[in-house]
């Protein structure tokens, strides 16, 4: 019997948790605008939620061995839920940083949980069909919730408690389904020192996507809404650049494994800072223009972060696939941290448009280390190169999810 059918409770929790999740990130955006928060605020907020993810992702290995996996589970879950509520009962920008921090470190957690628990379930001959069917839960649960917001509004307490209850219904499969409460995982050691040796370009390319990435999804709603943009259209704009990324990132992973990684990923990132660039000075204020060219953004922006890891492991040992990817998932939560505050400032004084080309700017740092890094290291050779896969960056465990089959955890 497949190891996935114990599992599908699990997965449904996953969804609600990666859909409120989402939920949540374009509504504080919208109506923070809405209620007159600055951009430079809404930035803030940001890095809020990120220092608490960051925060998050340290902790929760502590609190999973003390209580184990299904309290841990219920304890986030509830303070997420009620966290949630809060926002809109004590609309303050003091209050909702506060509370972002606190629902970064809870989504942290819970994300642990969940990954840390579906590892455990899976045998390795179902690793790739449970990767695939948690890849496709995530885009369809993360952008089927935003469009919630113009059903019910930006504006009012509805969608908060929709927000509430989605975090809320995750408990019911955990509580119901699977009672094995595997043990907490090994701590992985977590060496950024070690991981910058094996692969500068990969930690570098972390750091740029988490600042980028991170701006784009804190700040994306606040360019579309301060560029005319209905409700509507805000959530469409969002969503496209993520299914963009969703629909490309295979195509480029397998291009990648028959170049040498830093050629793709560095034309990937010129033409994620081309579309920037278009979207910084050509998309105007046209709905239309601004659709084709986030999806061109975001096809080449999202895949960034799995190129990056790709390459970094390419260079490590057989036996450090957690350890890369532990390390390079903290690379990326220290980009995030800075990326959205860091954007926001510039849209303050320059304008919603700074947002992208903020994020060209970024990109173009990248490039240039990228063409350094070529010219003083060799490439790895084609015999080294393991095939692409796509990482979600939600915990730093899911790398135990993804480790490939007789590869000694690589």
């Amino acid at each position: 019997m497949s190891s996935i059918r114990p599992l599908i409770p699990l997965l449904i929790a996953a969804g609600f948790l990666l859909g409120g999740n989402g939920l949540q990130g374009t509504l504080i955006a919208l109506r923070g605008a809405q209620e007159g928060f600055s951009p430079t605020v809404i930035g803030f907020m940001g890095t809020t939620y990120f220092a608490g993810f960051l925060l998050g992702c340290m902790a929760i290995s502590r609190i999973m061995k003390s209580v184990g996996h299904v309290r841990s589970f219920s304890a986030l879950a509830a303070i997420a839920s009620a966290v949630t509520l809060l926002l809109v009962l004590v609309i303050d920008p003091v209050m909702w940083s506060a509370m972002r921090f606190v629902t970064g470190f809870c989504f942290a957690g819970l994300f642990t949980v969940m990954e840390s628990w579906l590892n455990s379930g899976a045998k390795n001959h179902d690793r790739a069909r449970l990767l695939a069917l948690y890849r496709i839960i995530d885009i369809g649960s993360v952008t089927g919730a935003q469009f919630m917001i113009p059903v019910f509004g930006a504006g009012g307490f509805a969608i908060f408690a929709i927000m509430s209850i989605m975090i809320t219904l995750s408990l019911v499969p955990v509580s119901l389904g699977d009672r094995s409460n595997p043990k907490a995982p090994e701590d992985v050691k977590l060496d950024l020192v070690r991981v910058w040796r094996i692969s500068p370009v990969g930690a570098i390319g972390c750091v740029a996507v988490g600042i980028t990435n991170s701006a784009f999804r804190t700040l994306s709603p606040v360019y579309a809404e301060q560029i005319g943009m209905s409700v509507a259209d805000v959530v469409t704009f969002v969503c496209v650049g993520i299914i963009g990324g969703a629909l490309i990132q295979y195509p480029l992973g397998s291009l990648s494994d028959r170049w040498d990684r830093r050629k793709v990923l560095l034309l990937t990132t010129f033409l994620a800072m081309l579309a920037a660039v278009a979207l910084a000075s050509f998309a105007g204020t046209d709905p239309a223009t601004n659709m084709v060219l986030v999806f061109i953004f975001g096809s080449f922006a999202m895949p960034l972060y799995s190129l990056s890891a790709a390459h970094a492991n390419d260079r490590a040992d057989s036996h450090e696939f957690v350890l890369v990817n532990a390390a390079l998932m903290l690379f990326y939560s220290i980009g995030a941290i800075g990326g959205p505050f860091a954007a926001s400032t510039v849209m303050e004084f320059l304008g919603p448009q700074a947002l992208f080309g903020f994020t060209a700017a970024v990109y173009a740092v990248f490039i240039v280390i990228i063409f350094y890094r070529m010219g003083v290291s060799e490439p790895v050779p084609a015999s080294r190169r393991s095939h692409f896969i796509a990482l979600l960056r939600t915990s730093t465990v899911f790398a135990r999810l993804a480790r490939r089959r007789g590869d000694g955890g690589r």
